[in-house]
């Protein structure tokens, strides 16, 4: 037990909901929270105060994650905790890559390299599987 001024601090080992969301999205997209920062349009303190869980994102600010993220507003508002939290205890629904490339590059992929793209990732996970099964 820790006390600072007589006061007892509480510590959590639970990681908020926010911040494992936003280390997820991070892992998926291979960013850097000072990355991140700059696609979504916020300042790398920010995004820290967030991760650290010093501050949460207001309503504006999880419009722009939803669409950034492809997760639906009400999940992520959830996640935040400005809406009560969503009966499914899984992770959040991720699109699939298809959906998202559609949404994200409508001019720079089409179906062909969609299809070639998803391939390849599904030969890396191939190979990390295998890896991973032959330790």
């Amino acid at each position: 037990m820790s006390s600072v001024y007589g006061k007892i601090l509480l510590v959590s080992t639970e990681e908020a909901p926010l911040v494992t969301f936003l280390k997820e999205l991070m892992r998926r997209r291979k960013l850097l929270p000072s990355q991140m920062a700059a696609e979504l349009g916020f300042s790398h303190a920010t995004i820290s105060r967030w991760l650290s869980g010093a501050d949460i994102p207001k309503i504006a600010s999880c419009h722009r994650l939803a669409k950034y993220s492809g997760v639906s507003l009400e999940k992520i508002l959830a996640i935040v905790g400005h809406l009560p939290e969503i009966a499914e205890t899984g992770p959040p629904d991720w699109p699939e890559f298809r959906e998202y490339a559609r949404q994200k590059y409508p001019a720079e992929l089409d179906e062909d390299l969609i299809t070639m793209i998803e391939d390849l990732i599904e030969r890396r996970r191939g190979k990390k599987y295998d890896a991973g099964k032959n330790s």
